[in-house]
């Protein structure tokens, strides 16, 4: 007799236990305070978590051990902040998006030198090892290149984004690439010190993602995700952790081929 195989999703509801990756070093999104995560994307979270009526198990690893790790089954699925991008669509199953993941450049405030993002061109750039970031600042560079610019003079890869905000600050870099409501938010506490420059990539979304074949979980996901849009909710938290809203689609985030 064949028995079908249970799914992470029905896993999750008879064990009532579950149990997430989070990078919790990407601010608003996830970061720890006074000992616990915290952040835009663990409200989220929380909010999902009351609906399951499960026990939370969220592991805070180095974004370079989150997309091997939910590949390996080494949790159920990926709670932080996950570029979309047509490499990544293929290979995982996204959510629907919980916030703009545009790449955008910011440089240190009154720098004169870098008044666009082609201004890259010749200087010391910085962001995150094996990010969406990275391939998207990779690709940049290739573009001023075909359009006739120089490259950069580097390109100084960090483990996580705060180590590359810090790296510029302190004049280690010229010019920092992330995602546009992280570096939003860093500007404008900050004030004084950064400026935002303009974007490297069209408009982009960031999600969460589980395994290919858990598409079941990822609908679960996305369904209380829109739960929370259609509610009000994701406005109300938007504000509390950006000062800004982001609006979050239902459809047309995912590029072909995706999963």
């Amino acid at each position: 007799m064949n028995v079908q195989a249970e799914t992470t999703y029905e896993k999750i509801k008879r064990t009532g236990k579950v149990t997430v990756g989070t990078e919790a070093a990407f601010p608003p999104f996830e970061f720890v305070e006074d000992g616990k995560i915290v952040g835009y994307g663990k409200d989220i979270l929380d909010y999902i978590i009351a609906d399951l009526g499960v026990e939370l198990n969220q592991l805070d690893l180095p974004w370079q051990g989150i997309l091997p790790g939910v590949l390996a089954g080494k949790f159920d699925f990926v709670a932080t902040s996950v570029s979309i991008r047509a490499e990544r669509a293929k290979k995982y199953a996204f959510t629907v998006p919980i916030a703009e993941g545009t790449n955008w450049v910011m440089k240190r405030n009154g720098d004169t030198s870098i008044m666009s993002p082609d201004d890259l061109s010749g200087k010391v750039v910085c962001t995150q090892l094996a990010s969406g970031s990275e391939k998207a600042t990779q690709e940049w560079e290739e573009d001023m290149k075909s359009r006739g610019l120089a490259g950069f003079k580097e390109l100084k890869l960090f483990t996580a984004h705060p180590e590359a905000t810090l790296a510029l600050a302190n004049g280690t870099c010229d010019a920092q690439t992330q995602t546009v409501p992280n570096l939003a938010v860093v500007a404008k506490k900050q004030k004084g010190v950064f400026e935002l420059v303009g974007p490297i990539t069209d408009k982009t979304y960031m999600a969460w993602v589980t395994r290919p074949e858990d598409t079941d979980l990822r609908d679960y996901l996305s369904s209380k995700i829109l739960e929370m849009r259609d509610k009000g909710i994701i406005d109300e938290i938007q504000d509390k952790w950006f000062g800004f809203r982001m609006p979050i689609p239902s459809e047309g985030h995912l590029p072909e081929g995706a999963l």
